[in-house]
């Protein structure tokens, strides 16, 4: 495991040594936040009232020039646009990066963002009236994107359907996912199937496919003061458009809420620009092939808290998914 107990402990007696690269004091306080792709660790100066996120890489996910252009990208959309994102922070020699060292030789690449105010939005706290603030935001954030300059140096991931689901898939092979038989193989096989002629028929034209956030769920939200925020770009690349409201939905597609979502995530596009009748008719194709790139992911990543809380089930929901998707979609093939 990438994260295991004793690799945290020594990162996080490694960070206080790192600490005065970004003008923090050492006697700030580190905590633990999370684990999933990477590890964020919340940090809290007592005698300043700051705080600050450092994001630790997942060694061999991430290089530099794929991190730099990420901070790239979110330095651009708080100079062009309304939305509300952590903005990173510069050592004293204005790089972005360092590296932190455990004692197996593993280098981890740190990230320090401001802190940002906030609360995820829950499940029961009037979802549908953020999504259409979601929908809004994620036009915005898609116009701006296609518009922007991007730096020479820009590179970032390509989430094409090979490298979501298919034979290079960047989060695992989803024929390892826990508790899949040969029965519930065969059925998310067809469906994979069917969603590559669904995706190649749909295109990668520049219209459709470009730079996106790539895992806008809700996870990666923040409302404060009735203002939603959005966080953590780490899987920014390029992909559709939709895929973005596919992501927004992750680890829920079953709920019987989601066709509420999406017309409210629709709705909050529409007021900044058109969706097309295609477009529209994508966002199931994405919301399942979404779902199985999870399936996998809580596989490869069975360290996190998600994939412990998940793995038990979450394959048979997939499989239940597929079933529907098939019934529904596969005769129009």
């Amino acid at each position: 495991m990438v994260f295991d107990v004793h690799c945290l402990s020594q990162l996080q007696s490694a960070l206080y040594s790192t600490l005065p690269h970004w003008e923090i004091p050492k006697t700030a306080e580190i905590t633990l936040l999370s684990i999933s792709e990477n590890a964020l660790w919340l940090v809290s100066d007592s005698l300043s009232k700051r705080k600050w996120i450092i994001r630790l890489h997942r060694p061999n996910y991430h290089n530099d020039t794929e991190i730099l252009s990420e901070l790239a990208w979110i330095e651009a959309l708080q100079k062009e646009t309304i939305i509300r994102v952590p903005r990173p922070i510069r050592c004293r020699d204005s790089s972005f990066l360092q590296s932190v060292h455990v004692q197996n030789g593993t280098s981890y690449r740190a990230v320090v963002f401001d802190y940002l105010h906030g609360k995820e939005p829950l499940i029961g706290s009037n979802l549908t009236s953020w999504f259409k603030e979601l929908g809004n935001i994620s036009a915005i954030l898609h116009q701006q994107s296609r518009k922007w300059k991007k730096p020479d140096f820009f590179t970032r991931k390509r989430w094409d359907f090979n490298n979501l689901i298919g034979p290079n898939a960047y989060w695992g092979n989803w024929r390892n996912a826990f508790n899949l038989d040969k029965i519930s193989e065969n059925i998310l096989n067809q469906a994979c199937k069917l969603l590559h002629r669904q995706t190649e028929s749909y295109s990668y034209s520049a219209d459709r496919f470009g730079l996106i956030h790539c895992d806008m769920r809700l996870a990666n939200l923040l409302v404060h003061h009735q203002k939603l925020a959005l966080i953590d770009f780490d899987d920014c690349g390029f992909c559709w458009f939709t895929y973005d409201f596919a992501a927004s939905v992750s680890f829920m597609e079953h709920e019987p809420f989601i066709d509420d979502l999406k017309e409210s995530w629709i709705k909050g596009y529409q007021q900044q620009t058109t969706l097309s009748k295609d477009e529209i008719e994508s966002l199931p194709i994405f919301i399942l092939l979404r779902r199985i790139q999870l399936t996998a992911w809580i596989a490869t990543h069975a360290e996190t808290k998600t994939a412990q809380y998940l793995k038990d089930h979450f394959t048979e929901g997939t499989v239940f998914l597929a079933k529907s998707y098939l019934k529904r979609y596969g005769a129009k093939t």
